[in-house]
């Protein structure tokens, strides 16, 4: 089978404008959101404030007889002005926790803005109490601090963290890596399954009793474009990584999955038989509900680090033009292959200066504005079109049959400012 061919007249060579000035984003606690779905048997506890825990309970808010798997261990006053030890509180409210909830069996000691700033050290506070509650818990962890990061690395840490404890193996194996939805992940297996591909391992897994193995015959493919640190850790583990475009729309789904098909060896044949349905139903979608963004202009704000492969679908798929496409992070060795199929001509900028930004996003005037939340309201009351980026994060997007429903979350500002013009006219 042959591997996908790059553009030649694709981003990948392209100068980025570089920023670092104020940025407008979410803190990476945002990431436990969709990752405590994803491991039932672990607890994510935040070492931080309560500005922490009214974000996570306005966020991630639980029905009232549910028990949720995340919670926040308060930073007191006494805590940041030295007067207590904050790592005996912490051994105490993880004793507490633990007593209660003895289903733990991964606990994820999660830093905050705070912890970082009075400098505590959770990760000799995990490796303490791993010593501890092991081996039936293992303490893990990671930081979820928005002081340096953007919100969905929130899960590369937390991702990139798990790797160094991941057991060891010689076997011949695909591990697949980033929390999907459910239904989205169980039609990634069907379709690795129906080429012939395996054994195949999730990262994250749901139990710590079933927990992904990495070796030097391990190749792995990434599901979303923020995980730099994640193929990092995976890398010195010993593992290769198969890089491809992102799944998101047709052509993507397309070569991400002919890129692992070539790694084993799969036929055209097969390929064909396996995909030709599902693309066709995925072309179709796309036609009918991206309809009305073709031949219009988008700008994306950095926020979510989607925004390459989304600008790649958005052009290639939905016959849009991006005029900038802002990412917090351009991380080449992952998001390479979707910069090489973008079509040259937008400005690609890396961080972020909100104000300078808002100023080439008010002269540009695209027809639809990708932005944060923080944004988007007053950019609509400039008369700008604009899209949540974070609601592109929380929604199935992934793969074929989802790719209509990411083309209806472009359009549906852009049909919503239509209605709105026709009502006022």
């Amino acid at each position: 089978m042959n591997a996908p061919s790059p553009n030649p007249t694709g981003c990948r060579d392209a100068p980025l404008l570089k920023e670092r000035g104020q940025r407008e984003v979410f803190c990476g606690l945002t990431a436990i959101v969709w990752l405590h779905r994803k491991m039932p048997d672990a607890f994510f506890l935040v070492v931080g404030s309560r500005t922490c825990a009214h974000l996570l309970q306005s966020a991630a808010g639980v029905m009232i007889f549910a028990q949720p798997r995340f919670g926040t261990a308060i930073l007191e006053e006494t805590d940041l002005a030295g007067m207590a030890d904050a790592q005996v509180e912490l051994d105490r409210e993880v004793e507490r926790l633990l007593s209660r909830r003895p289903d733990i069996r991964r606990l994820f000691l999660v830093g905050s803005c705070p912890s970082e700033v009075i400098k505590l050290d959770l990760e000799k506070a995990a490796e303490r109490l791993s010593g501890k509650h092991g081996p039936h818990v293992n303490v893990v962890n990671f930081s979820g601090s928005g002081i340096e990061t953007t919100f969905t690395e929130g899960e590369d840490a937390c991702l990139a963290a798990m790797v160094p404890d991941l057991p060891g193996t010689e076997a011949r194996q695909l591990v697949v890596a980033g929390a999907l939805p459910d239904v989205v992940e169980d039609q990634m297996l069907g379709l690795l399954e129906g080429l012939g591909i395996g054994p195949v391992a999730v990262l994250p897994t749901a139990s710590a009793d079933n927990p992904v193995a990495v070796g030097p015959n391990t190749v792995f493919a990434l599901t979303q474009p923020f995980l730099g640190d994640t193929h990092a850790a995976l890398i010195r583990r010993g593992a290769r990584h198969i890089s491809a475009p992102f799944p998101f729309g047709e052509e993507g789904t397309t070569a991400w999955l002919r890129a692992i098909a070539h790694e084993f060896d799969v036929s055209e044949e097969r390929f064909r038989e396996v995909t030709d349905a599902p693309r066709d139903r995925a072309r179709r979608a796309i036609a009918q509900a991206g309809a009305p963004l073709n031949g219009k202009s988008a700008f994306f704000f950095p926020d979510s680090q989607l925004e390459i492969p989304l600008a790649r679908f958005l052009t290639r798929e939905c016959g849009m033009t991006a005029l900038e496409v802002g990412q917090p992070y351009v991380h080449r060795d992952v998001v390479g292959p979707d910069m090489d199929l973008l079509p040259a001509g937008p400005v690609l900028s890396e961080g972020q200066d909100v104000d300078k930004q808002l100023d080439r996003a008010r002269a540009a005037r695209a027809d639809l504005t990708v932005c944060g939340l923080g944004l988007a309201n007053p950019l609509e009351a400039e008369g700008l079109t604009t899209k949540w980026a974070i609601e592109l994060v929380f929604s199935p997007i992934h793969f074929y049959e989802q790719a209509g429903d990411l083309a209806g979350l472009f359009a549906r500002p852009i049909r919503r400012r239509a209605l709105l013009k026709v009502a006022v006219e």
